[in-house]
């Protein structure tokens, strides 16, 4: 099989000759700048050295904010700057980007400041399509790779979270229902109209979004909430792409899965990841309790900071959970720069040989 044909006939229940072997995330900066320090030949070794299935071909049109602001320099303060970036966040961040920003302002604050951002979300502004856009559309019929529109930062929670806030963005669903609202209309208009000239132009196999909804504790909002601002819009879309042969519907969404999972399912989205192992995810449990489900992620990036007993130990922990079908495996999010290079290479050869790739 093809990697595309074997990664959608997962997707779908069908008969595969083995698990798709596919990396969702690599290394952050830090690591990778460890990684060529102890012996790693160039920035493409963590992914090519040990033959990964090609997995997304992304799609070049802009379904997100166009135009994007002007990324700018506010102010520099020695070892930090104060920048506004194209998605209009002012942030604080490290010159050598080796830490998580302070968030300081979003562009979208109540109901005045999102009328004045939401023309950045209009489908009919020229710059979403590039000007090879035939050529661009006519080489994704024929490439060997899951064609896909989505990712980061297209969702309905994690797109007003993405002009709010997460703090901001929870006070309205709770204080402004309305607002939450608009914006989720917006955007699934936005997404309709624009993914449905895509449908028509080429070949789509899968749809991305990005929620980033949850802790450790669990969901952020409540199932209330969640089939009212995201339910309907979710199944709008899906509706949409199922009617023009998409087969692979994904989330992801970090913390604790467990009770969003029905509700995504209930939505019309069976594939979810990355199901990080440290906010107390179960896959088997959650394969067992709802036979639609089929997940992606589920292996402790963690065991690789300790070694190679501590990696096979997760091998051994993850095997079984690949007879259900309905589990591909890959770490549970980037890989941290405690993890040395070695250490790295041992648990992908050991990955590899679980899920039997040649």
């Amino acid at each position: 099989m093809s990697p595309r044909e074997r990664l959608l006939a997962w997707a779908v229940g069908k008969p595969i000759d083995r698990l798709p072997f596919i990396i969702h995330w690599g290394p952050w900066a830090e690591t990778a700048q460890r990684w060529r320090r102890e012996g790693m030949k160039n920035d493409g070794d963590w992914h090519s050295l040990f033959g990964f299935d090609p997995y997304l071909a992304g799609v070049g049109v802009n379904s997100g904010i166009c135009p994007a602001l002007k990324e700018e320099i506010l102010a520099d303060e020695g070892e930090t700057v104060i920048v506004r970036d194209s998605q209009g966040v002012v942030k604080r961040d490290r010159k050598d980007h080796n830490s998580i920003p302070a968030f300081l302002q979003y562009p979208v604050r109540d109901r005045k400041t999102w009328q004045e951002h939401k023309w950045r979300f209009d489908p009919d502004t020229p710059e979403r399509f590039p000007k090879d856009w035939p050529e661009q559309a006519k080489r994704l019929r024929a490439v060997d790779a899951v064609t896909s529109l989505g990712v980061y930062p297209y969702g309905f929670f994690g797109g007003p979270r993405t002009m709010m806030g997460a703090v901001q963005c929870l006070m309205a669903c709770a204080l402004d229902p309305p607002l939450i609202e608009d914006i989720n209309r917006h955007l699934a208009d936005l997404w309709h109209r624009l993914w449905s000239r895509v449908f028509e132009e080429t070949r789509i196999d899968a749809i991305y979004f990005w929620e980033d909804m949850a802790g450790k504790q669990g969901s952020l909002i409540s199932p209330a909430m969640f089939r009212r601002f995201m339910t309907p819009h979710y199944r709008r879309l899906t509706d949409l792409a199922r009617r023009h042969g998409v087969q692979l519907f994904t989330v992801d969404s970090d913390g604790n899965m467990h009770g969003l999972t029905p509700l995504f399912l209930e939505a019309g989205v069976p594939v979810l990841y990355p199901y990080e192992v440290q906010a107390g995810n179960d896959i088997p449990r959650l394969i067992a309790e709802y036979p639609d489900l089929r997940a992606m992620g589920g292996m402790d990036k963690r065991c690789m900071i300790t070694g190679r007993r501590a990696i096979d130990a997760e091998m051994k922990r993850v095997r079984p959970m690949l007879a259900s079908g309905r589990y591909i495996p890959f770490p549970d999010h980037l890989i941290p720069p405690d993890v040395p290079w070695d250490h790295y290479q041992y648990f992908v050869w050991r990955w590899k040989e679980m899920i039997g790739k040649k």
